[in-house]
């Protein structure tokens, strides 16, 4: 992370207007730690941080945070930060190449992009302000996963009531675009206003839709695709908003022993397409899976909206790293190992790139510093030893062999 690009972006969010020795970088870094060791409190991240001092003066981290100075950090500087951080490694990232590429390839050229959310529990007592349930809170992570790296496009965090059809309205999509997504983002308006565009979506159908056939395709043989139709909408209100017609294409799910019905305004690929479009939506619940399992999402650190939102961003920055040391690692590694792993030797003096490629391989061993012997005339072999004397700072020499 260039240090240049965040100050920059922490003089544009003015986080620093008003500090006083702890800085926004200071914060960063004690974040990051706190997901990479699996720091539960922030007496554990301020504890872990003074045990390792020595080892992050590369950093920039010349003395340990307070445990109040974090909190109020927390509690106050804009989250906004973070995200602004999160997008711009993103970003570098994306336009060098560096995080690990889709293995399975689609024949047609078309960005394929799933939107899902992800809810966090939360104690009410704990954090009143996001209200959920009569007595249980919660906050929503929406994530817009890119299918070439599964990697967020887009992610936002709201409260747990709010409905997911309100996020849909802020993204917007080149023509040719796929969207693929579960039955809670149907928006019918939303439709027609892509199929306008030329963008496309494969969504779950709703039980209640209301619809007429216009005409029926033929099934393709010895595959799982029981249906595949053309509809249009007609129920109450769903003419007028979407009066284009669309693709009903019922799946059978073989592993659960259900039907699947999609919906798609996609008239031109075959129906296993669909089928296969959909089904590969599953990373993203991999991604919500492999973040809640690996960072800390599930116990946070500070009770303020904030600090929530602080503490999410960073650990959607932390699993960006992770991706991008699977990158440069010629080793074929699970995230869950990686994370574990690089706990574990977080502060050992290793070759990065020696170590991802080969984690269980010995260290190598440090040096032995040895004494010099020199050959003087008339003395023998004399070693020096030279010594600081912390009071005075003067040195101390002696010899032998020969006198002092």
């Amino acid at each position: 992370i260039p240090r240049i690009e965040f100050e920059k972006l922490v003089r544009k969010r003015g986080t620093e207007r008003r500090s006083k020795g702890f800085s926004s970088w200071n914060q960063l870094v004690s974040m990051l730690f706190c997901h990479l060791a699996g720091a539960d409190s922030l007496r554990e991240i301020c504890n872990g941080i003074s045990c390792c001092l020595g080892k992050l003066v590369h950093l920039g981290v010349d003395r340990r945070p307070n445990k109040s100075t974090l909190a109020y950090a927390n509690a106050h500087r804009s989250a906004d930060l973070f995200e602004d951080l999160l997008w711009a490694v993103l970003r570098r990232f994306r336009s060098c190449g560096h995080l690990p590429q889709r293995q399975h390839r689609f024949r047609f050229k078309n960005k394929l992009f799933s939107l899902d959310s992800t809810t966090i529990s939360l104690c009410l007592s704990l954090f009143p302000w996001a209200d959920f349930r009569r007595s249980k809170g919660g906050v929503k992570v929406h994530v817009l996963l890119d299918h070439d790296d599964y990697m967020p496009a887009f992610a936002a965090i709201s409260e747990a009531k709010k409905n997911d059809v309100r996020v849909i309205k802020a993204l917007r999509f080149n023509a040719g675009s796929i969207v693929v997504f579960d039955a809670a983002y149907n928006d019918y308006r939303r439709f027609a206003e892509w199929t306008e565009r030329g963008v496309f979506f494969v969504t779950r159908m709703k039980r209640d839709a209301i619809y007429e056939v216009i005409e029926e395709r033929r099934v393709p043989f010895n595959r799982n695709i029981l249906a595949d139709e053309i509809i249009r909408l007609s129920g109450r209100r769903a003419p007028g908003k979407c009066p284009y017609p669309l693709r009903r294409v019922v799946v059978w799910d073989q592993e659960n022993g259900r039907k699947i019905v999609l919906l798609t305004n996609h008239l031109d690929f075959g129906a296993t397409t669909i089928s296969a479009i959909y089904k590969d939506r599953w990373k993203i619940e991999i991604f919500f899976k492999t973040l809640k399992q690996n960072l800390k999402i599930k116990t946070f650190i500070g009770t303020t909206e904030n600090a929530l939102r602080i503490q999410i961003w960073t650990a959607l920055l932390t699993l960006v790293l992770l991706q991008w040391l699977r990158y440069l690692s010629r080793k074929n590694w699970s995230f869950s190992n990686l994370a574990s792993l690089l706990r574990l030797n977080l502060f050992s003096y290793r070759d990065l790139t020696d170590w991802l490629n080969n984690p269980y391989d010995t260290p190598p061993l440090i040096p032995i510093p040895h004494q010099l012997a020199l050959e003087m005339p008339g003395l023998g072999p004399v070693s020096y030893t030279h010594l600081t004397l912390p009071t005075t700072g003067s040195w101390w020499w002696s010899g032998g062999g020969g006198g002092e």
